[in-house]
């Protein structure tokens, strides 16, 4: 079984997926050079330092850590193939055939590369080389120590996050951004794209759902890079009534799935003259829970997609309607559910937990 089987980006999703988690080789060596030989293997995306893993063993600052495996790219006829990562703590190298991709630091973001010049036929080797050290204060690592106790939680690394491919066509959808215009009953949809046609004509399409039957609520084709969709009557996104819309996009070859709801925040005053927290234009009072996103046996990743649903279900039966996510960035498909299932998120910045320095000023009684 191959964990995290699901499409890892539900706001951007393509037919062309191949997923890399499952069994990769490791080694744990005291340099970046190729081991000479392998430790064994390990289950990705789970940390070595996790029972998931298969491995528990916990990674120091003076090591790397190194995975291998073999792969054949997804089909396509011509075009572009992208490597992801969903999140890789905290300093990586990315080799495909012994050539370096990139190298990338940050062990809570996203990242993505164009490996097609690189690809042969048939299988290919990818090489992914970590360090870590979670007691660096430079670092954004959240709640992490080597020495665990107190509000310090065990201290992880590597990949931890959903590693996979997909084909694109030669000028393809990079990034998407739906801002729901709640006041005006529209929705503006901005694109990017990556290519040598940027100029393409871009045909945006909303339904009332995701399902990809649903009714069609509105069409635009514009050559342009933002477009605004009007919808009229609509329904609000509210934990309540967690409505979605369905959005296709399509340029050119290229065609992607996403949604959005239709919801704004704000700050105003109550009846009363009280300031409050603002949903969809009427004060809203959420009540949650601080949630540290650890779990017993696999650490920062959750056991399965079906764990990180049962969670956020729970705390909605329980009577939250809001998780605040502490010192720690979460999946694309955790905040996915959120929207679905009905949830409010207060998303943490991650700090490197070291002191601060605050400027004392004195004045006189």
């Amino acid at each position: 079984m191959i964990p995290f089987p699901e499409y890892p980006r539900p706001a951007l999703r393509r037919d062309s997926f191949l997923n890399l988690n499952g069994s990769w080789s490791y080694a744990i060596a005291a340099d970046e050079a190729l081991p000479h030989a392998w430790d064994g293997e390990i289950l990705v995306p789970y940390s070595p330092e996790t029972a998931a893993s298969g491995v528990r063993r916990t990674l120091q600052p003076n090591q790397w850590l190194h995975y291998q495996r073999m792969f054949t790219p997804p089909d396509g006829d011509g075009g572009r193939v992208l490597l992801h990562f969903g999140a890789v703590d905290n300093d990586c190298v990315i080799l495909v055939n012994h050539r370096e991709v990139g190298r990338h630091s940050g062990g809570y973001w996203p990242f993505s590369a164009d490996i097609t010049s690189l690809l042969r036929e048939g299988e290919n080797i990818l090489r992914v080389t970590v360090r870590d050290n979670a007691d660096d204060p430079t670092f954004a690592y959240g709640k992490q120590r080597y020495k665990r106790g107190g509000m310090w939680y065990t201290a992880q690394s590597g990949i931890w996050q959903s590693v996979w491919m997909e084909w694109v066509p030669e000028t393809y959808l990079e990034r998407i951004v739906i801002t729901p215009e709640y006041d005006t009953a529209s929705v503006k949809v901005r694109v990017f794209l990556n290519g040598p046609d940027a100029g393409l004509t871009k045909k945006i399409t909303v339904r009332e759902s995701e399902a990809p039957d649903a009714k069609v609520i509105c069409v635009r084709e514009t050559r342009e890079n933002e477009a605004e969709l009007i919808l009229g009557n609509f329904a609000g996104w509210s934990p309540e009534h967690p409505h979605l819309y369905g959005v296709s996009i399509e340029a050119g070859e290229d065609r992607i799935e996403s949604y959005f709801g239709m919801r704004k925040f704000g700050i105003g005053k109550d009846e009363k003259g009280i300031t409050r927290l603002f949903l969809n234009g009427k004060p809203y009072f959420q009540n949650g829970v601080l949630d540290q996103g650890y779990w017993p046996e696999s650490l920062y990743t959750p056991p399965s997609d079906e764990a990180m649903v049962y969670d956020i279900k729970t705390a909605k039966r329980l009577g939250f309607n809001m998780i605040r996510k502490h010192l720690k960035v979460e999946c694309a498909r955790w905040y996915s559910h959120c929207d679905h299932i009905g949830m409010l998120v207060w998303q943490d910045m991650i700090n490197g937990g070291g002191t601060y320095n605050l400027l004392t000023i004195s004045a006189p009684l």
